[in-house]
């Protein structure tokens, strides 16, 4: 006769589950006989009795308890059913990564561009890692025959954000993003040039970066000054027709790739005249759009 390990595994669920049943009826058999004294022919007390039983062992009753022990008590006992979902109705709750799209930059006007107008602007898709100094930079002053040299305050300056994130693509849409997200960095690192532009000899954009909430990133103004982008050779890569083009136009995409984009925090000379450090220090900037940080 073949074996069938499909016969195995319903015999050892079907004695699993006769042992689990067993198990529980003795439980219930010992509760019951320790009850057993309890009983004088009262019948107020003997309900009691049978009450206790039937807590224990009642699937709404005490282990209905034990299962809601760790939820909040806003929730114990309400039975609709909770349906997990992504926040959707409110950008202050939108904490991801992003770099703004300048006014210069028009996404209904650049078909490769396009794409990044429902994030507005560069969205990285994954927590990428962000490197932040900020230095305070001092003269060294050594007079001398003098055992300890003295500090001499200069400046104090945000150094530059490093940010290195990794993007995913999944399918022809992921790939028309990952085009949009390098031709928004190659756009944003150069200036107006040539006799046709409206705006020649104006530097690149001014970006707004911000993620994280209101006190880490909120509307810090930056300018890009370096990004890189790796095209891995040990990868898959996605085909997909220029966003807006021609269909026959194909560019492809690796499904994974990692960008790195070099940012330097950039202050006008008239939001820096006008900051008070008791002002920044109470975190009074936040929503004020100055971006300090």
């Amino acid at each position: 006769m073949a074996f069938n390990p499909a016969d195995l595994g319903k015999t050892v669920k079907t004695q699993a589950n006769k042992a689990l049943g067993d198990l529980k009826n003795q439980a219930a058999a010992s509760v019951q006989d320790a009850l057993t004294g309890v009983s004088t022919g009262n019948g107020f007390l003997d309900g009691i009795k049978n009450t206790v039983v039937n807590e224990l062992f009642s699937a709404a009753g005490f282990a209905k308890q034990a299962r809601s022990i760790n939820l909040p008590s806003s929730e114990k006992g309400k039975t609709d059913a909770k349906v997990s979902g992504f926040e959707s109705t409110s950008a202050d709750h939108d904490w991801r990564v992003k770099l703004s799209m300048p006014p210069t930059i028009d996404p209904t006007t650049s078909t490769l561009i396009a794409p990044l107008a429902k994030t507005a602007g560069l969205c990285f898709p994954i927590t990428p890692t962000i490197i932040v100094s900020h230095s305070a930079n001092y003269n060294t002053l050594q007079p001398v025959h003098t055992n300890y040299p003295f500090q001499i305050y200069e400046n104090s300056q945000a150094d530059d954000i490093v940010i290195t994130g990794e993007f995913p693509v999944e399918n022809a849409d992921d790939a028309k993003y990952w085009i949009g997200a390098i031709h928004y960095l190659r756009t944003v690192t150069k200036m107006f040039y040539g006799e046709s532009s409206a705006n020649a000899g104006a530097p690149p954009p001014i970006v707004r970066l911000n993620g994280y909430g209101d006190y880490i990133f909120n509307n810090v103004p930056v300018v890009i000054s370096n990004f890189t982008v790796d095209l891995p050779a040990d990868v898959d890569y996605i085909a997909t027709s220029t966003p807006g083009g021609d269909t026959s136009s194909t560019s492809w995409c690796p499904t994974n790739s990692q960008i790195s984009v070099t940012l330097k925090p950039t202050f006008s000379r008239r939001r820096t005249s006008s900051f008070n450090l008791n002002t920044f220090t109470n975190g009074e900037y936040i929503g004020s759009g100055e971006g300090f940080i």
